[in-house]
């Protein structure tokens, strides 16, 4: 948009009205207005009315246009229309705060100056602590795989030395022929094993954005979760359904699955069925991860993707996985949802920009 009243794009959550939030509007849109843009973006309580630059290519517009956060070139235009709570400008133009401050309401509260200089800078400490604990998660999604991986090679191993033990004094050819035989199952299962894991190190070394099949992503996280978690009895159902690519960085977008996939064989611990189905429409790609585990307590339901939020025991988690999934997706301009009735297991539905549109 350019001007005119903004609508805001992010619904009320369950349980909190429209005013219950405070509608913000960000004038300037720098890499100052960028970063301040990200961090209100990930609170539930803030509502992004718009984000306005005279500069057109301002780095936050575009970061806004993927969040589907209304934008101007016009902020005066834009402050004189839209209903706001709080401005935080950003510009550091003498000229801009006073017209800003003629425009706005009188109900509305202006920040800028050396105030809005200050809010800027303890968004970079968060951007750090926020950096560090996602690095903090993978290395323990790493720790877990690991774990996950020695035990899956230790099965095959043991069977090739019992095997290959007994062959030391088997003289019988048909006994021989079937150790050997053994041997070599064991070996490809090995083998199967470190394909898996090549491909996710593959994924974790690529850099840019590319078209990605979300098929094949959720087909390789199934393999790595196996791997990870090692489940007794978990059986897997594929409902893909005929749909475009997206586009995003492929590490990115496989976190995205490896944690919702891991969450779910947790939930149902290691037991019960694995849905996973795919769906387009409105120039979205959709993709529901249903599990067969116990379900999510009703008043849990608005808090699973916030940070730190876990109902496992002390030191089994670090609460961030799910809290990480809504990152990923919202900054590619996506949304994903959870439905839950208690006994009957959950279903996380992630809907991703389609390729085209991204």
């Amino acid at each position: 948009m350019s001007g005119g009243s903004p609508t805001s794009s992010s619904p009320p959550e369950s349980g909190q009205t429209a005013v219950d939030k405070l509608r913000v509007i960000i004038v300037g849109a720098t890499k100052e207005g960028r970063d301040l843009l990200e961090l209100f973006s990930r609170d539930p309580s803030i509502v992004l009315v718009a984000i306005a630059d005279h500069d057109p290519d301002a780095p936050g517009l575009d970061v806004a246009k993927k969040l589907s956060i209304p934008i101007s070139t016009d902020p005066l235009a834009l402050i004189t229309h839209a209903a706001a709570d709080l401005i935080v400008d950003l510009t550091g133009d003498a000229d801009m705060t006073d017209g800003i401050r003629r425009h706005a309401s009188r109900h509305t509260e202006i920040m800028g100056g050396r105030s809005a200089l200050l809010l800027w800078k303890l968004t970079q400490q968060e951007r750090e602590l926020y950096r560090h604990l996602i690095e903090a998660e993978k290395r323990a999604s790493i720790g877990t795989l690991a774990s996950g991986i020695a035990h899956e090679i230790n099965n095959p191993l043991y069977i090739m030395m019992g095997l290959s033990e007994h062959l030391r004094t088997e003289a019988r050819p048909h006994l021989i022929a079937e150790c050997v035989d053994g041997i070599m199952k064991a070996g490809q299962r090995i083998a199967v094993i470190v394909k898996d894991l090549n491909t996710f190190a593959r994924r974790s070394r690529q850099e840019g954005v590319c078209e990605i099949d979300i098929r094949t992503t959720l087909d390789e996280a199934v393999r790595i979760v196996r791997l990870a978690t090692n489940p007794t009895d978990l059986h897997v159902t594929t409902e893909y359904g005929s749909i475009p690519a997206v586009r995003g960085k492929p590490e990115d977008v496989l976190q995205i699955f490896l944690n919702l996939l891991t969450n779910a064989v947790q939930a149902m611990e290691g037991r019960g069925t694995l849905t996973l189905s795919t769906s387009v429409g409105e120039r979205m790609v959709s993709v529901i991860v249903k599990d067969t585990g116990p379900g999510i307590p009703e008043n849990n339901l608005t808090k699973v993707f916030d940070p730190f939020f876990t109902t496992r025991e002390p030191g089994a988690g670090t609460g961030l996985g799910l809290h990480i999934v809504r990152e990923i997706v919202t900054l590619y301009g996506g949304q994903v949802k959870v439905d839950s009735i208690l006994g009957q297991g959950a279903a996380f539905t992630v809907a991703l920009p389609a390729a085209a549109e991204s």
